[in-house]
């Protein structure tokens, strides 16, 4: 072999060892935590709270140990069941629930609601293992946020960081007390922001797949500048343990809901009035949308601010204050960060065509007003191409439920209306992007579809609408 030739292949074996040196040094630079556990854990404390039994009433045929040597009366007593033991050892019942930490210097604590839910008494553990009792300052159900405080001064306190800032991908850390083993640290990544989960709506939780496991709940969540991005609050789970997916709230949100328990006791929230829906391919195509997206107006609260606004049922709203609707959960967390009076400025797609509503934010009711199922009507019935036969709503009906039309299923028959799940009882007050006013108007509207493309139907079943498509086949 030449000179030259060797000298070539040496200085490609000297570039490919240099480059793998490179590519591995890459590789194994990993997040160090040992600092930001150092400096936080201070301030994250354990929580358990103390509870009272309920009375039992004492079989009064047991025998009565008073005055038995103690050993004999330890024997009897095991052999008893629970409820014949004596009242005072079965008065109070102390459990280790879950995790907390501090945010002031003066003792105030976050965490979830559902750790103190029903407590008597809340005790509060430090990292320097001594105990004291938390007074309750106030809790929010919807959010499970809840704000406690103890008796303290220059008590070690975390960095609030900013939740919006998080992206997928980003390294965090929790700490807490999984199992009651205090101060437990586990990392993982940001898997998604903005998550809306089953009967959560005012929260865009963030998604990790950080381990959190019972007793963790309501502990922070860290970013790798140790500063606090949300609370530990849940997980997904089909075995019961930590199965990847785990849900905290934004610190963001925690601290507006924290603010508002301190100083008023309670949380206000603004209310739209209206129930949406998530807007699929076909609903797109129906109403005449370019792409999947925003959040459908399938029904209006009467009276609500949506209502007074002019929000009319079939809008799809694509943006609020100029915040993007892509998801219809995205509605709520936006709505819900307002306060009763704001004014919200959206954008909607109406008949085709894009349109501004202005309308002031009211305060969420403390109970919702649902609509009960219409009862069956027998006046005379009409059929139609859908096989669905139905009949007139009366005047008593329209104004016990605030309709202003719609027609009446009376018998569902086979095609087109049992495929897509239509049952006796529903009421259909819209078909085609069009009201529907009477059995005449729904039995032209439905001569008249298109086939082979599209068509939305809105239909109330137990007093919530929702909008569905079908297809009528050639």
């Amino acid at each position: 072999m030449s000179i030259p030739r060797l000298k070539s292949y040496l200085s490609i074996i000297a570039t490919v060892l240099v480059l793998g040196q490179a590519v591995t040094a890459q590789a194994v630079e990993l997040p160090d935590f040992t600092q930001l556990v150092e400096q936080a854990s201070p301030a994250v404390v354990n929580i358990s709270t103390t509870q009272k039994l309920p009375d039992r009433k004492v079989n009064q045929q047991m025998p009565d140990l008073e005055g038995l040597p103690p050993m004999l009366r330890e024997f009897f007593e095991r052999g008893m069941p629970p409820q014949s033991r004596s009242p005072r050892d079965r008065q109070r019942e102390a459990t280790s629930l879950g995790s907390g930490f501090i945010i002031s210097s003066d003792g105030y604590i976050l965490t979830n609601n559902h750790v103190i839910a029903d407590a008597d008494e809340i005790l509060v553990r430090l990292a320097d293992r001594s105990e004291m009792k938390a007074k309750l300052i106030g809790t929010d159900p919807r959010s499970d946020v809840a704000l406690l405080k103890i008796e303290g001064k220059d008590l070690p306190v975390l960095k609030l960081g900013k939740s919006q800032d998080l992206k997928a991908g980003q390294w965090v850390v929790a700490i807490g007390s999984p199992f009651g083993f205090d101060h437990t640290v586990t990392q993982g990544i940001v898997s998604a922001v903005g998550r809306s989960l089953p009967n959560e709506n005012y929260v865009p939780f963030i998604q990790t797949d950080v381990p959190i496991n019972p007793g963790n709940s309501g502990g922070p969540l860290f970013n790798l500048n140790g500063e606090v991005v949300g609370i530990n609050s849940q997980i997904y789970t089909r075995s019961g343990g930590f199965m990847g997916v785990s849900f905290a709230i934004p610190i963001d949100v925690a601290m507006d809901v924290s603010n508002q328990l301190k100083s008023g006791g309670k949380v206000s929230r603004g209310w739209l009035g209206v129930v949406i829906q998530e807007v699929s391919k076909d609903l797109a195509e129906s109403f005449g949308l370019e792409k999947p997206a925003g959040a459908l107006v399938a029904q209006i609260q009467d009276d609500g601010p949506a209502a007074k606004g002019g929000l009319q049922v079939g809008d799809v709203i694509l943006s609020m204050n100029g915040q993007p609707i892509v998801m219809s959960a995205d509605l709520p967390h936006l709505v819900g960060a307002l306060k009763a009076g704001n004014k919200a400025d959206l954008e909607v797609i109406r008949d085709g065509k894009r349109k501004n509503v202005e309308l002031t934010v009211g305060a969420i009711p403390e109970e919702g007003k649902e609509l009960d199922a219409l009862p069956k009507s027998s006046i005379e019935r009409s059929s139609n191409r859908l096989g669905v036969s139905v009949v007139e709503l009366t005047d008593e009906q329209k104004k016990t439920y605030d309709l202003k039309g719609g027609v009446l299923i009376k018998e569902v028959q086979d095609g087109p209306a049992a495929m897509i799940g239509l049952q006796p009882g529903d009421v259909i007050t819209h078909l085609n992007n069009q009201a529907i006013g009477s059995t005449k108007e729904f039995a032209d509207i439905a001569k008249a579809l298109p086939k082979n493309r599209s068509v939305s139907m809105r239909v109330l079943r137990q007093g919530r609408a929702s909008f569905i498509t079908f297809k009528l086949a050639e």
